[in-house]
């Protein structure tokens, strides 16, 4: 029989690349999710049966325990930006990780993919980086071979990032951004997944690798390149970290509140993030190290963010007309 790998959010970002490429390798994959209805469009990765997704609450020992029964190898690749409701960082990012290390390490599964970030720390002022940090430790603790990833910003298709600011140019003629020079090393979504699938069939040795692509640029350097690909001109402003630290405060209450139903632009925690760089560090592991070339940015951004063109699918029509009156 094929071997079963569960996928801890793997209908995400992240999570349903892996997913993808697993099922083209004969595994049969499992998605554990919040809400598997939502999931459904995994299942045509494979051939009928070999993808499904279930129901799991990474909070909860036994639906965490009931979803990893009869596998080979997990991965874990939940994680959050901003705080809502029960799903704290701490309860997702440290405790979650932590149990599905222990229960994995109970189960006597022995292979354990983590996906973390770039700046996961324990003694960080930022939630989201510290909760990273500890969630690595505890995977650590209970799965001492586990395979750790932690990717820069992660750009593709379904990205957050890039597809958010493109987003944004269409309502006036500023780009706000926090934290302008601050760098970051974007990496291909694939190339992750790429990773994490050599960390699952035992091809990746052991340890915390950190992925990010060929180049690196400044956060207004990347809002440039963005315009650049959706043929738009912006001012791109810088907000001082004093005054989005007040606007992330506002943010935060807001959401509180409201119960959710205000959405925070931007949060404290996420500005205390941009205050440092997001770069893979000097004598760490890389994809290099994995046998992996990472893809650049230009060669993908095209792919997806033509339709924030003005003229969206029919941009490079336009602009062929034009060369021919000319």
């Amino acid at each position: 029989m094929s071997k079963l790998v569960t996928i801890y959010g793997g209908s995400g970002f992240v999570g349903r690349y892996i997913a993808r490429r697993m099922a083209k390798q004969g595994w049969r994959v499992r998605v554990a999710v919040r809400r598997p209805n939502e999931a459904i469009f995994v299942k045509p990765y494979g051939v009928v049966g070999q993808v499904e997704p279930i129901l799991c609450n990474i909070r909860d020992d036994a639906s965490v325990r009931a979803a990893m029964q009869g596998a080979d190898a997990v991965v874990n690749c939940v994680g959050i930006l901003a705080k809502d409701g029960k799903n704290t960082f701490d309860a997702v990012q440290a405790e979650g990780a932590g149990r599905i290390a222990r229960l994995a390490a109970e189960a006597g599964i022995g292979t354990m993919v983590h996906v973390s970030a770039i700046g996961a720390d324990v003694n960080s002022d930022s939630d989201y980086q510290r909760t990273k940090g500890e969630g690595e430790a505890a995977v650590l603790e209970h799965m001492p071979n586990a395979v750790i990833l932690r990717p820069s910003i992660v750009f593709g298709p379904e990205d957050g990032f890039f597809n958010r600011f493109a987003g944004m140019t269409r309502f006036g003629p500023v780009l706000p951004v926090v934290g302008a020079e601050t760098r970051f090393q974007p990496v291909y979504v694939d190339d992750v997944a790429q990773a994490a699938c050599l960390g699952i069939t035992g091809h990746a040795a052991p340890g915390v690798y950190e992925l990010g692509g060929p180049d690196v640029n400044t956060f207004r350097e990347l809002m440039q390149d963005m315009l650049k690909v959706i043929r738009r001109r912006r001012l791109i402003v810088n907000i001082p970290f004093g005054v989005a630290s007040i606007m992330g405060g506002v943010f935060d209450f807001a959401h509180a509140i409201s119960g959710g139903l205000i959405p925070a632009m931007v949060t404290r925690d996420q500005v205390k993030n941009l205050r440092k760089d997001n770069v893979v560090s000097d004598g760490a592991k890389t994809l290099a190290d994995l046998g992996i070339k990472p893809v650049a940015l230009e060669a993908v951004l095209p792919d997806y963010l033509w339709r924030f063109r003005p003229s969206g699918q029919y941009s490079d029509v336009k602009e062929s007309a034009k060369n021919l009156r000319a």
